[in-house]
């Protein structure tokens, strides 16, 4: 994955963006206008770019560029990427919890 926003964390910050998991049946339209309030409470996310003192404490990062995680509810900061015009949230390396591996419909696992 590209780093496309125009964003570079910097020390423990990792740039993540909001995603909607693929929903088999139904779909419910939201407006433009909620979404982005809907990005800061929703916890997927997909790393973007990481900063380059993240986990630098821990035996392993806990988390790649590219990879699918769940973050900490409200955690971060809100920006606009300024190349890209796209949403983005910058959290702390220690926001981050676990990985994704498998979701419904993605063929993993």
């Amino acid at each position: 994955m590209e780093n496309k926003s125009g964003l570079k964390p910097l020390g423990v910050a990792v740039l993540i963006k909001a995603y909607e998991p693929e929903r088999k049946g139904g779909q419910i339209i939201i407006p433009d206008t909620v979404q982005g309030r809907m990005a800061m409470v929703d916890n997927r996310a997909v790393v973007v770019a990481v900063g380059p003192a993240a986990w630098h404490d821990e035996p392993a990062p806990r988390a790649a560029v590219g990879d699918r995680v769940l973050v900490t509810k409200f955690a971060g900061f809100m920006a606009i990427g300024p190349a890209d015009g796209e949403q983005y949230r910058l959290v702390n390396d220690r926001d981050i919890f676990c990985c994704i591996t498998y979701e419904e419909g993605d063929g993993n696992g």
